[in-house]
């Protein structure tokens, strides 16, 4: 197997707690370099102990596609793979090794698996595929916030490459604020009014701030784009959309939105698992069952950001419980509820609705041996 140079590189502030966990993760790496953007908290000294290259700037105005072209600037010219990362997240051991093996000369970029968040059990929450891994030159960050790599070189850019066994996970400080991201997506928005990736990023921007008529407003732009083709990211779209109108106390809208989304998607849980959520809301179990069942139906997990957390854990299956008790289905919602147990053990409210319906399955079972004994004499 080939051996490459592969270079670290990484923008931070006021990371102190993370550093020592993220040089300890790097350490992979032949070299690491750091550009440090106004630490006042010891991170630039404790990076450098661990034989980091740290530079400080400041980069005023901010935004995120500036600090890292200046931090890829850091890395040397004769480096084969340049890494990106966060110093909140951490490689698992071997990734470097996984990584040469999967990449080839002339590679553009590779592709590996990310965890962005995990459950409060400790499992894995949202996972896709990132692919902040690529070759040293041609390649330049762009947009002021959800910031991309983009192809800056002459010719076509080299192939993507998977690194399948590369994985890495984001353990972010929950004390961070992402106040900066409205107006900087608004920016990147006004720079950019065709750039149909940014106008869905700020439409959900507006969801999370319950901005509703700016959420739908926003969203039905996207979906008008001629560039919005990706079927995931539309029907992701169509699913904030159906949000907000239910936020608004329009459930016949929120309803039609989710069905669009689930024609636009079809392949994915999260529309079926949404309109689940909200016909719960409405008490209709019927619904329930229907969209839970579909969503169950899909067993790939995507590659792609679009992909929650909840509608590949326990989710769908509490909700048929529930559902199925709800309708006298006693016995069928014992079931569902040891699927979501076993999905989410340490979840206190799955286990007080197993023991209730443990004691109502055991009474459906004893009331069927009574009609069937009734009907022996």
């Amino acid at each position: 197997m080939r051996t490459y140079k592969v270079c670290v590189y990484a923008i931070c502030k006021n990371e102190a707690a993370f550093a020592d966990r993220w040089m300890d993760s790097m350490s992979e790496a032949d070299q690491v370099v750091v550009l440090d953007t106004g630490s006042s908290d010891g991170t630039v000294e404790k990076l450098r102990a661990r034989g980091a290259q740290v530079t400080v700037e400041e980069i005023s105005p901010w935004r995120f596609d500036t600090a890292r072209n200046r931090s890829l600037e850091l890395v040397p010219e004769d480096a084969d793979i340049c890494v990106c990362t966060d110093l909140d997240e951490v490689f698992h051991p071997g990734w470097r090794e996984a990584l040469e093996k999967a990449w080839v000369p002339g590679a553009g970029q590779a592709t590996y698996r990310y965890t962005w968040s995990f459950n409060a059990d400790g499992s894995e929450g949202v996972v896709f595929w990132y692919e902040k891994i690529h070759a040293r030159r041609g390649y330049q960050w762009v947009h002021p916030v959800h910031e991309v790599l983009k192809w800056t070189g002459e010719g076509s850019p080299g192939p993507m490459v998977s690194a399948e066994g590369v994985q890495l996970d984001h353990h972010p400080d929950p004390k961070k604020s992402r106040g900066q991201y409205l107006p900087l997506l608004e920016l990147s928005v006004q720079e950019e009014p065709g750039d149909d990736r940014n106008v869905h990023y700020l439409g959900r921007e507006y969801m999370y701030r319950g901005r509703w008529d700016d959420c739908i407003k926003t969203l039905k732009g996207h979906l008008a784009m001629p560039t919005a083709l990706w079927r995931d990211e539309r029907a992701a779209s169509m699913r904030y959309i159906a949000k907000s109108y239910w936020r608004k106390g329009e459930p016949a809208q929120a309803r039609d939105w989710y069905l669009r989304a689930i024609t636009e998607a079809p392949h994915l849980r999260e529309p079926y698992v949404d309109l689940a959520l909200m016909l719960y809301a409405m008490e209709e179990w019927e619904g329930v069952l229907y969209f839970t069942a579909c969503a169950l139906a899909i067993t790939v997990r995507p590659r792609s950001y679009i992909c929650e957390a909840s509608a590949w854990g326990s989710l769908p299956h509490d909700l048929r419980s529930i559902a199925y008790y709800q309708t006298g289905a006693y016995l069928e919602a014992l079931e569902e509820v040891q699927k979501a147990i076993a999905l989410e053990p340490g979840n206190e409210r799955l286990q007080g609705n197993l023991q209730m319906m443990e004691r109502a399955a055991e009474a459906a079972r004893r009331d069927a041996r009574s009609d069937q004994a009734d009907l022996a004499v």
